[in-house]
C-alpha cells in the first residue's frame, strides 16, 4: 500500500514545480482610479468597459504586471444564465442544476497568470430571487481551524468571492467547515453625511470597523482608503459545503472540497445603488472569485492566492480587475441541448 503522505508531497512538489507560483508579490504603481459596480450595457465585444483601461508608468517588471493600470487584458468574461428553477443550497455541486451551466476555467495564480497549483472552478448562474455561486475545490489535505463567524478566515485554506458595488464592495470568505466572513468595504470618499452609507449599521463610531488602503498595509488603490464593516451582514445569505474527504486528517488523501451559495438580490441593495435589481438581461455584473492556500514544501512557506483571473498584483481589492459577469435571459439547460 503506498504511503499517503509521500504521495501528497510527491503531487505538490510535482504540481508546484508546473505551477510557478513562487512569484513574490510586486510593487505598486498610482495610476488613475473610478467607480466600478453593475454595468447596465453589454460590451464584452469591445473588452473594456466604462472604466477603459489605464496605463501606468512602469507596466512590466520581470514578466509579472505590475501596476494600478486596470489592464481589461485580464480580465476574463462569462455569460450567466438563468436557473431552470430555484436551487436548493447543500453543498452538493455535481448536481443536474450545476451541469447544465459552464465552470469557469482553472485558476490561475493572482499575480503572474500562472496555472494555479491546484485545480480551482467557479460557476454563476441567476433568477429573480438569487445569485448562485459554486466551487469546485481539489484539496489532497482539507483542513479548517476557524468556526466562529467572522473570524479571520483568510488565515484557513479559503475560498472568496467579491461583487463590485456602487461606492462600495462586498467581501465574503469560506472555509471547509462552512465558517464564514463577511465585511462591506466602503470608498472613504464616498461616505459622507446625508449619503445613502449614512445609517446606524455603518456608523464609524459604534461598529468595528476595518481600514484598507492606509500607509501600512501596502494596498495603495489610487482611489484611497476604504471603510470595512465585519458587523454588516448580507440578509438572506445561504452556505453550504460539502467535503469529499476527511477534515484535518493528514494520513490519508482528500479529493477536495465544494462551496454553494445563494445570495438574494434583496440584500444586495445597499451594495447596488441605483442599479437594477435583480438585472436585466445584457447587464453585468463584476465579481472576483479566488482562492487561498496555505502550504509548506521542503520548509518553503507558500501562501498562492489564485483567482478566475489574474490581477497582476498580489491584492484582491481592485474592482477595477474583477471578472465580468454578464446576465443571460436564456436558460442553462436550453442552451446547453443545442
Amino acid at each position: 500500500m503506498r504511503n499517503p503522505e509521500k504521495s501528497r508531497r510527491s503531487f505538490l512538489k510535482h504540481a508546484l514545480l508546473l505551477s510557478g507560483v513562487t512569484t513574490l508579490p510586486a510593487l505598486w504603481s498610482k495610476a488613475e482610479s473610478k467607480d466600478i459596480s453593475i454595468s447596465q450595457t453589454d460590451n464584452r465585444d469591445e473588452g473594456t468597459n466604462s472604466t477603459g483601461t489605464v496605463t501606468a508608468d512602469d507596466p512590466k517588471k520581470d514578466g509579472v504586471i505590475n501596476n494600478y493600470g486596470y489592464n481589461q487584458e485580464l480580465c476574463r468574461h462569462y455569460t450567466c444564465y438563468r436557473a431552470s428553477k430555484p436551487i436548493h443550497i447543500d453543498g452538493f455541486v455535481d448536481k443536474d442544476a450545476w451541469k447544465s451551466v459552464p465552470k469557469s476555467p482553472r485558476f490561475v495564480d493572482l499575480t503572474t497568470g500562472n496555472s494555479a497549483l491546484l485545480d480551482t472552478r467557479a460557476a454563476v448562474q441567476w433568477d429573480d430571487e438569487n445569485l448562485y455561486v459554486a466551487y469546485w475545490i481539489q484539496e489532497p489535505n482539507i483542513t479548517a481551524t476557524l468556526t466562529e463567524r467572522d473570524s479571520l478566515i483568510c488565515y484557513d485554506n479559503d475560498v472568496e468571492m467579491f461583487i463590485a458595488g456602487q461606492d462600495c464592495y462586498y467581501e465574503f470568505e469560506i472555509n471547509a467547515f462552512g465558517t464564514i466572513y463577511e465585511v462591506l468595504w466602503v470608498w472613504q470618499d464616498a461616505y459622507k453625511h446625508g449619503s445613502r452609507f449614512d445609517i446606524p449599521e455603518l456608523d464609524l463610531l459604534t461598529q468595528k470597523v476595518e481600514v484598507l488602503g492606509g500607509l501600512l498595509d501596502g494596498r495603495k488603490h489610487p482611489r484611497g482608503g476604504r471603510w470595512g464593516f465585519r458587523e454588516w451582514d448580507l440578509k438572506g445569505l445561504k452556505t453550504a459545503v460539502k467535503i469529499n474527504g476527511t477534515a484535518n486528517k493528514s494520513e490519508d488523501l482528500d479529493e477536495g472540497w465544494c462551496v454553494e451559495i445563494a445570495i438574494p438580490w434583496s440584500g444586495m441593495k445597499l451594495l447596488a445603488g441605483d442599479r437594477s435589481l435583480p438585472p436585466k438581461p445584457g447587464d453585468t455584473l463584476r465579481m472576483d472569485f479566488s482562492r487561498f492556500e496555505l502550504l509548506k514544501e521542503r520548509g518553503l512557506n507558500i501562501n498562492p492566492g489564485w483567482a478566475w483571473n489574474t490581477h497582476g498584483v498580489y491584492d484582491s481589492h481592485i474592482p477595477e480587475l474583477f471578472t465580468y459577469i454578464h446576465f443571460s435571459d436564456k436558460n442553462g439547460t436550453e442552451t446547453s441541448s443545442r
